[in-house]
């Protein structure tokens, strides 16, 4: 190879060079990004009352006791099936994701064994508050708003009438079901924080004001009585 035709190579190599650094040189030219121009587009704040938080479940039209008097409890059990992911239903079933809920009607907060409870939880059972129907009402209606920190992620059942059919099937998981709250009673607001919970020594031992049978023959309570009861629950309520 003479130097002429080494002469050429070396050229056409240092040409190809120049020619991708100045293609280079033009396209950030022409896709420089263009600063200074202040500000963009400013999003508007969220109007009052609609913002990212979990909304508080909104108290009932009539009362929690109306609505467990005509609640079902198999239109309950067909509505739980998407918590059966998370949750044992069974008499002696195991924790899931979740703890088991068979007799969490009138069981102590946060008390069903071999579960790891967030702080949250911990703390009503510390302070020794129940799962009365009120407050497993307002629960369900906004895990997260009535008690914030629970690890418990479901958004919530909406539909007052979904909840008393849950809860009227939650109850019959007892061997000593929970008598519903009297129909002539007006279910209280529930505020952001839901119902207060009733510590287990200052209602879990109630009188029910009409006389019931401990277990009724359909499995299901049907006579009105306090939301307290001397039987104790097996399992834990629909939370973490």
């Amino acid at each position: 190879m003479n130097s002429f035709e080494l002469n050429k190579i070396i050229g056409a190599i240092l040409g190809t060079l120049l020619f991708v650094m100045g293609v280079g040189f033009v396209a950030e030219a022409i896709y420089a990004p263009i600063e200074g121009r202040g500000p963009g587009y400013t999003l508007p704040e969220p109007e009052d009352g609609h913002s990212a938080e979990p909304a508080a479940p909104e108290a009932p039209a009539v009362s929690l006791g109306v609505l467990l008097a005509s609640a079902v409890p198999e239109q309950g059990a067909n509505a739980v099936r998407k918590c059966q992911s998370c949750h044992n239903f069974g008499e002696g079933g195991a924790n899931k994701q979740g703890p088991a809920l068979y007799g969490v009607v009138g069981r102590v907060i946060g008390s069903h064994e071999n579960f790891a409870y967030s702080d949250a939880m911990r703390a009503h059972q510390a302070a020794g508050d129940i799962w009365t129907y009120e407050y497993l009402y307002a629960f369900l209606a906004a895990p997260k708003a009535v008690v914030p920190g629970t690890k418990m992620t479901f958004a919530g059942v909406k539909s007052p009438e979904e909840r008393a059919n849950i809860l009227a099937y939650l109850a019959t998981l007892s061997p000593g079901p929970v008598p519903f709250p009297p129909v002539e009673d007006e279910s209280p607001a529930e505020g952001a924080e839901g119902p207060e919970p009733v510590p287990a020594d200052a209602g879990a031992v109630a009188t029910p004001t009409t006389t019931h049978s401990e277990t009724p023959g359909e499995g299901t309570p049907t006579t009105s009585g306090t939301g307290g009861t001397d039987t104790p629950a097996a399992t834990e309520a629909p939370a973490q």
